[in-house]
Parts: structure tokens; C-alpha cells; sequence
């Protein structure tokens, strides 16, 4: 390669990278994987090895990918958050020990596992937690005090602690709660977490510290940033130090030679499906804490440590069959069952293929031999065919529901296939799941065990029997007892009070939404008016389609609907009409369009600032859109809006209207 196309794709590797990175640390939302951006990288850095002069200070190999983000407070970091080199290959390792062993002759080099989390700084003040702060940019990063105080590993007061200590950690999920998110997600018809990583960062970084409690995060505190008062020799000392202090660290293991080193790498990459958190690969670095400062960090990395970076596991095996799931929504997943493989230290079987069109394009036949890896080491997917089977079986889509025998339909423009039977089995516990979920019924102690156990023993067959249990049966079920059932019993009887619009948005009709459901009652006042509700008429609702219109007519045109809605005001629960409202404002008349991340605020906060100051916002541009509300990645909102000629704002002159 010359000189000139070297600059061509080193510009192109670059500008590759920054987007990887802004996914990753500022959206918590990558689209490759960590071993396809570690190779992009790693692309790039050869260039840059190749043709020195190409080498820029911004290059993503010279700086921590992340940013400071604009929800939180700005810390400036005392201690620069330092990122580290990645190797994949044993001579890599070697590589890094022939470098050290340059300047240091006879180094120690303590291993750790290398935690897929976010990476935080926690400052403490006389024994009392103070401060905690995500890395951001390794200067810059953000406070995030106050939902790292929901992290119930994390120690908030230290005995016997100096005037002041900064440690350094990584906040994750383990994988059995990230495994219960997702199937809370999927049962709620929601976009799932990628990741473990990505699932703990937008967790951390929520605006509300009650959502990031919820979802249970943990921290491995793995090294002392600053300390008063104290001095150590060694990395060992100041681990084992922090374990007396309480904090959770990691196992370690020290070795004085490189062989051993790779043993230990090699040692953890086999018993890293035993770990209750996911890891991605190893951490060598050298003990000796003179030895660090003697060798010194590149612009980017320290030259005492290094990381071993594990490939994703792939495994072949033979697909024995197809199964069809049936979602929440009547939605259909096909399944594949395959013979049982050994993947990141766990024992898999099953793996989603998503939709007809996946099976169809990757002309996947039963019999067939598939390859089969977990995404981000937890969620088995089925990536392609290694070899067709002789006699392979083609898989049919069903037409006809597997658990109800109604018809099965496929909309144009849709990728899923579904059932159109509303009281088919096998949506039904989904659709429990959502009707008590936060943002529809709230009624909290209901999760899908409790649910899946008041199913199995013919409690409920549906909504409205949930408003028919008595805490003396409900007691005597496991793990139950008499005052979880009594809280539970409140719980429900709290709901009864519940807006309509969260009725309306738990009922779970197709294509409504929190938002959606909120708009149609404020426009219908009450339940009574959705009934003789036409196409025509819930189409004047700004935000609103045909296809939303009609999903609301078909539902409420039901005889089955009339039936629940008098079952469940029967039992108690109050429906009550909305007033209707004389909004005033600045933004009266007004509709607004939001895209994209805004600086200062989320885009909820926006909407209820809007609306709180007489305006509307929709989630389609429209000739009817009066503003787009546009921040930064605002995507095809923002295209249409221009093209239609459509007024767009930035938060500032959004802010500056307000004024």
C-alpha cells in the first residue's frame, strides 16, 4: 500500500472508529462487537506504525473513546482514567514482557480477569463515599453519585479509613439479572440489551437513580487511584488492603515469569463461565508500584499493563429442529434447537432466528450443520449455515397459530408474523406481565414467576381476575406467605386508582404505546367514548395513523373488550373520565417533533416541558408538524423535516422560545 492510499483509509478507519466509539461510551449502543471494533483498531494502528506521519493526536488510537456526556455534572479526574492495549495472541504478550523487560529486568506481573463493565472512579472522605464518576474522556467524566449509591456492593462508609481515598472499579450486571431483564424485555415487547456492558452503562447513567436501583448492578474495585496519608510497594498490597476495607475485588495471581502468565490467562479463559459477571478477556500488569512510574503511560495507554482480549467463542452443531414461540403481541419467533454445545463455560441448546425472511435468506434446513456463538457472551444466536445436510428438512412458517389453531398473518412492510387471536394461551402471560408493569397497572410484588404460578394452579384466566384474589389463597403459594400476599393484595387494590390512560396503555392493543394511549384519552376523555370511536375520528389525533387508528377501533369494536371493561368495573376499578383541560402556553397549537440526543435534557424531559407550556409532541413529521426538536444523531426525522420544509430548532432555541 502507498503513501496515498494508506491516507485514504487511515481517514476512513478513523471516521469508523469515532462513530464505534460514540455507540459504545456515549450511547451505550454499539452495532459490532467488541472484537470487530478491537480489529479496526488494531487495522489502524499498523497503519499508523507503517506511515508515522499519518499519526494525529486525535486518532482513536491515541485517546479513551468516550465523552464526557451532557446529563451530568463534569469531574475532572485528579488521576487520569487511563485506558488500556489490547493484545490477541500469545507473541502479543510476549511482545509486551520483551518491552518491559527492557527497562525493568526481573519484573512481577499480577493477572486479573478483565471485566465487561463501565469503569468508575469512587472518591472517599474520611471513610464516607463522597463522590463517584464515570472515566468519560480518562480527564473528563461524569457525577454519578447518586446512582452509585444504589450499588449495594459498594461500601459508604469505610472503618478505619484515610482522610481520603479514590478508587477505581467497574460497575456491571451479573448475568442472571441481565437474563431477567431481557426476558422482562421481550415479554414487554421492548428492544432488549445487547449486552451485560451496555445494559450496566445505561443503567448507571440514567437521570432517575430509582431505574438504575432496579436494575441491581454490582462493582469489582480493582486498583487505588489517590491515597492520603499511606503508601504501598506493591499492586498486591493495595488490593489486598482494599478487600480489608470491604470493597469487592477480583482474585489475582502473581507470576515472574511469562509462561506462567499465559498459563493464568489461559486458566481463566476456561473457568470464566463460573463468574457470576461476564469478562472479556485478562489483565497482566506489572506489581511493582516504582517499576509503573520508572515505565510510564503512550498518550492512551500505560506501558505497565496490557490486556489479553478473548475471541468469541464459535461452535458447529447440528440443528435438530425449529420451534415456534408465540410473544406477547401475537408475534412468532422461530427457535432453533440444536444439539447441546459448550459456550462461554455454559451449556446451550436454543437460539432465536429471529424471522421467516432470517431463515429464508441464510436457507436454513433442519438437519442442517450451523454456526452457533454467543452475543456478548451471554445470548446464543445462530450466525450460518457450515454445511447442508443431505437430506435437509425446509421449515414451513406456520399457518396457523402452534397454541390456538387461529390464522396466522404477515402485514406488508413487517418482518414478524403473527396470531390473530387477543385470547390466545400462549400471549397470555405476557400480557399479564405488561398490564402490571410500571409505566401501565404498577402493581408491584407481580412479577412473571408469581404470574407464571398464579397461571399454573387456574387463579387467573385474565385481567379482571387479578382484581378477584384474597391474600389467604394467594399465601399459600411458594415462597409467598401471608404478608407478601396482603402487600400484594394492596397493591392491586392501589391500581384500581390508576389513570385511565395507563388502563387504556395496559390493555396492551397493538401499536399503542404510554404516549399513544395518553394522547387518546386526553382527546376521548373516557373509556364509555372509545367505544363508538371511528377511524376517521381518533385519525384528528395529532401522531396518530391509519394503522394506530385502526388497531384502536378493531380492539374497542370487540365484544370481548365491552366485556372486560364492564368485568373490571365491576371489580373496582375506577376508570375515571379526564377532565377536559384548557391548556395555555407559548406552545399552544403547537407540535413538536423530537430527534436525536439532546444536549442538556432527555427527550422525555423535553416533551413534559413542552406540554407543561400547552404544546404536543408527536413521533411522526408530518405538514401538520409545526417543530422538530433535533440533537445530535437525529437521523431520518430530521431528513423529512427538511425536506417538507418543516421549522427545526435546536434545545437552546427551544429554551429561548420559552423566555
Amino acid at each position: 500500500m502507498n503513501f496515498e492510499e494508506a491516507k485514504v483509509k487511515v481517514a476512513q478507519l478513523t471516521e469508523e472508529l469515532n462513530y464505534h466509539n460514540d455507540r459504545y461510551y456515549n450511547h451505550d449502543d454499539p452495532v459490532i462487537s467488541d472484537y470487530e471494533y478491537d480489529a479496526l483498531l488494531r487495522d489502524l494502528e499498523n497503519l499508523e506504525a507503517d506511515f508515522p506521519q499519518l499519526l494525529s493526536p486525535s486518532s482513536p488510537t491515541q485517546r479513551v473513546g468516550g465523552s464526557r456526556g451532557e446529563k451530568f455534572s463534569p469531574v475532572t479526574h485528579t488521576v487520569p482514567m487511563e485506558s488500556l492495549h489490547d493484545s490477541f495472541s500469545h507473541d502479543e504478550i510476549r511482545d509486551f514482557d520483551r518491552k518491559v523487560r527492557e527497562v525493568i529486568p526481573h519484573p512481577v506481573y499480577v493477572v486479573e480477569p478483565k471485566f465487561d463493565g463501565l469503569s468508575v472512579s469512587c472518591e472517599y472522605r474520611n471513610g464516607v463515599f463522597v463522590r463517584g464518576s464515570t472515566r468519560g474522556d480518562g480527564t473528563v467524566g461524569e457525577d454519578v453519585t447518586e446512582n452509585l449509591m444504589t450499588i449495594k456492593s459498594l461500601p459508604k462508609r469505610l472503618a478505619d479509613a484515610p482522610a481520603f481515598l479514590e478508587v477505581r472499579g467497574e460497575v456491571y450486571m451479573s448475568v442472571a439479572t441481565f437474563e431477567r431483564i431481557v426476558s422482562e424485555q421481550e415479554n414487554n415487547g421492548e428492544k432488549p440489551f445487547k449486552n451485560p456492558r451496555n445494559a450496566a452503562a445505561g443503567s448507571l447513567r440514567q437521570k432517575d437513580a430509582r431505574i438504575t436501583a432496579r436494575r441491581n448492578l454490582d462493582i469489582f474495585v480493582f486498583n487505588i487511584q489517590a491515597v492520603e496519608g499511606m503508601s504501598f510497594t506493591t499492586h498486591t498490597q493495595t488490593l489486598d488492603y482494599l478487600t480489608e476495607l470491604g470493597f469487592p475485588t477480583a482474585y489475582y495471581h502473581s507470576f515472574d515469569n511469562i509462561d506462567e502468565v499465559l498459563g493464568e490467562i489461559e486458566r481463566i479463559d476456561a473457568h470464566r463461565g463460573d463468574l457470576p459477571c461476564d469478562i472479556d478477556g485478562a489483565v497482566v500488569k506489572v506489581n511493582n508500584l516504582s517499576d509503573r512510574i520508572t515505565l510510564g503511560s503512550t498518550a492512551k495507554f500505560p506501558r505497565w499493563a496490557e490486556a489479553y482480549k478473548y475471541p468469541p467463542e464459535e461452535k458447529e452443531t447440528e440443528l435438530l429442529d425449529i420451534e415456534i414461540n408465540v410473544g406477547r403481541t401475537g408475534a412468532l419467533t422461530p427457535v432453533g434447537v440444536f444439539k447441546p454445545i459448550l459456550l462461554a463455560g455454559t451449556t446451550v441448546s436454543r437460539a432465536t432466528l429471529h424471522n421467516e425472511d432470517f431463515i429464508r435468506e441464510r436457507d436454513i434446513h433442519i438437519g442442517d450443520t450451523v454456526l452457533v456463538r454467543k452475543a456478548g457472551e451471554i445470548i446464543p444466536e445462530v450466525l450460518s449455515v457450515s454445511k447442508h445436510a443431505e437430506h435437509g428438512e425446509e421449515f414451513r412458517f406456520p399457518a396457523f397459530c402452534p397454541s390456538c389453531g387461529s390464522k396466522i398473518i404477515r402485514e406488508e412492510g413487517e418482518a414478524a408474523a403473527r396470531c390473530t387471536n387477543t385470547d390466545c394461551p400462549a400471549q397470555l402471560l405476557r400480557h399479564l406481565i405488561h398490564f402490571v408493569s410500571r409505566d401501565a397497572m404498577d402493581i408491584d410484588g407481580l412479577g412473571p414467576a408469581v404470574l407464571e404460578q398464579l397461571l399454573s394452579v387456574g387463579m387467573i384466566k385474565s385481567f379482571s381476575d387479578l382484581y378477584r384474589l384474597e391474600a389467604e389463597p394467594l399465601s399459600q403459594l411458594d415462597r409467598m406467605g401471608m404478608k407478601s400476599a396482603q402487600n400484594l393484595i394492596d397493591a392491586i387494590e392501589k391500581s384500581k386508582h390508576a389513570e385511565i390512560y395507563r388502563l387504556v396503555y395496559a390493555l396492551g392493543i397493538r401499536h399503542i404505546g404510554e404516549k399513544a394511549a395518553k394522547l387518546l384519552c386526553e382527546h376521548f376523555l373516557s373509556v364509555e367514548n372509545l367505544f363508538t370511536a371511528t377511524v376517521d375520528e381518533i385519525c384528528e389525533i395529532d401522531g396518530y395513523g391509519t394503522i394506530m387508528a385502526e388497531a384502536v377501533a378493531d380492539y374497542f369494536s370487540l365484544d370481548a373488550t365491552r366485556a372486560l371493561i364492564d368485568e373490571l368495573k365491576a371489580l373496582g376499578v375506577e376508570m375515571k373520565p379526564l377532565e377536559k383541560q384548557e391548556k395555555e402556553g407559548v406552545f399552544l397549537g403547537k407540535t413538536f417533533v423530537l430527534t436525536g440526543t439532546l444536549p442538556t435534557m432527555s427527550r422525555k424531559e423535553a416533551s413534559a416541558l413542552i406540554e407543561q407550556n400547552g404544546g404536543k409532541t408527536s413521533s411522526s413529521v408530518s405538514k401538520k408538524t409545526d417543530y422538530v426538536l433535533a440533537g445530535e444523531d437525529a437521523g431520518s426525522k430530521l431528513t423529512k423535516a427538511q425536506s417538507l420544509g418543516v421549522t427545526v430548532i435546536s434545545e437552546e432555541e427551544l429554551l429561548s422560545m420559552l423566555q
